[in-house]
């Protein structure tokens, strides 16, 4: 346990939930407030869940959780989290949220936001200037409405007084790192033992789980391999070049991938390249041909046909299909 000559005064957490809000994020959130309260033995932190109506709100999950109270624009808080997982249609200024957030704003405190929630923050312009991040899926749609935001692909940021994550156990990691802030890092580290994370990520750390990850530490020539493809979408190098580059011959180049990968390197090369084209299609409105080239192909019939063998339809079909993904679900 920890000793604190004078106790400190507890810090409020807001947790505005909207619509499609996370249960699992929400409760990791708990836990950490939690075991933060408990291995300091003092109430440091006290989580507050919050809707605009002060009704129950609709999780993810499927289960609506009531809350504590509806959020009052009027009232301060240490942190306040936008929390939802649902991408929304562009927002505009006199939205309730975003209005709501703005009135916020004037008063002292960490304004932030989990998983889709940074979309609220970007349309009330309080992450302008600003490091910010959502979830993996939706950084495309984030990037070209807020043009303004610096958007991240980090597990999360802290820029000034505005802290964004991209959701999952991300959460976590931001709570505690603003806790090692206020509180200093022994605690946190304490805590992230008794909740057997083996560490607390730096928001350096990224979304997407590295190659290495996945195939061992024991294979670096292949992760150089693959960060050398997704470095090289828009004009892809060939086989050979790749070889080249991580210092081994085109055999061992094909024999590791086939091994570890269970493709040739131009076989998971176009897969990552077309993968790269249907986020793009699904959450942008750039061209159909702007997001063939950008992702190395060399003309419109060239990624239709390419697109169509590995998916089954062509971009253009998948656009019409998915194209409520580029708007939005709707709040």
């Amino acid at each position: 346990m920890f000793e604190y000559t004078d106790k400190p005064a507890t810090s409020l957490i807001g947790v505005l939930l909207l619509p499609g809000f996370s249960l699992t994020e929400l409760g990791l959130l708990s836990d950490c407030v939690t075991e933060l309260n408990t291995v300091a033995a003092a109430p440091l932190y006290e989580l507050r869940c919050l809707s605009m109506d002060g009704l129950a709100v609709p999780s993810r999950q499927g289960r609506a959780l009531p809350v504590d109270g509806r959020f009052d624009p009027e009232q301060s808080f240490s942190l306040l989290l936008v929390a939802s997982t649902r991408l929304p249609r562009p927002l505009a200024a006199n939205d309730p949220v975003v209005a709501a957030l703005s009135a916020q704003a004037r008063h002292k405190g960490v304004l932030g936001a989990v998983h889709a929630g940074a979309f609220w923050l970007a349309a009330a312009g309080l992450l302008n200037g600003c490091r910010a991040t959502v979830h993996w899926s939706m950084l495309d749609t984030f990037a070209e409405r807020h043009s303004q935001v610096i958007a991240s692909s980090n597990l999360f940021e802290l820029d000034r007084e505005r802290a964004t994550c991209g959701g999952g156990a991300a959460v976590a990691d931001l709570l505690l790192h603003l806790a090692a802030r206020q509180h200093g890092h022994e605690l946190t580290a304490t805590v992230a033992e008794n909740l057997l994370l083996d560490r607390v990520r730096g928001k350096d750390d990224r979304q997407r789980v590295p190659l290495k990850n996945r195939v061992g530490a024991s294979q670096p020539k292949l992760v150089q391999a693959v960060l050398l493809m997704e470095a090289n979408l828009e004009e892809p190098l060939t086989t050979d070049e790749i070889a080249g580059h991580v210092c081994v011959s085109r055999r061992q180049l094909e024999r590791l991938f086939k091994q570890h990968l269970e493709r040739v390197p131009s076989q998971y090369y176009l897969e990552l390249r077309l993968n790269r084209a249907r986020q793009m299609l699904r959450q942008t409105s750039k061209s159909i041909i702007q997001i063939g080239l950008s992702c190395g192909f060399s003309s419109g019939p060239h990624f239709s046909s390419a697109y169509r063998n590995h998916f089954g339809m062509t971009p253009r079909e998948d656009r019409q299909t998915h194209g409520r993904s580029v708007l939005g679900e709707g709040n």
